[in-house]
């Protein structure tokens, strides 16, 4: 083998190493945040299912009365908390399915 084409062929492991290395890296990450994502996902329709209930309408007039404690948290009575969540969702769930349609490796 020419000393060229070791060069060439050594460049070209090194740079296979650093993709498998990052790929590898993302992956984890990846199966990772699946799992938690579908952990958090009873809790997204609780609170899509709170969102169009009573309990959510009595929960803001409340709120807009003036009658919740000033300290307490409550980014689920504001107009974009749970509708944001709710809108980020939908826009995995598609990433998730325009994934699951990619053919799998063939071996």
């Amino acid at each position: 083998m020419e000393k060229r084409e070791q060069r060439e062929q050594i460049r070209r492991i090194r740079e296979m190493e650093k993709k498998l290395n990052a790929a590898l890296t993302a992956v984890r990450a990846m199966d990772k945040a699946l799992e938690k994502y579908q952990k958090a996902r009873a809790d997204i329709r609780a609170l899509e299912e709170y969102l169009t209930s009573p309990a959510w309408r009595a929960d803001f007039a409340a709120d807009e009365a003036g009658l919740l404690p000033p300290a307490l948290r409550r980014g689920v009575l504001s107009e974009d908390g749970i509708p944001d969540l709710l809108d980020k969702n939908d826009e995995v769930k598609s990433t998730l399915l325009e994934l699951a349609e990619e053919p799998a490796r063939p071996f």
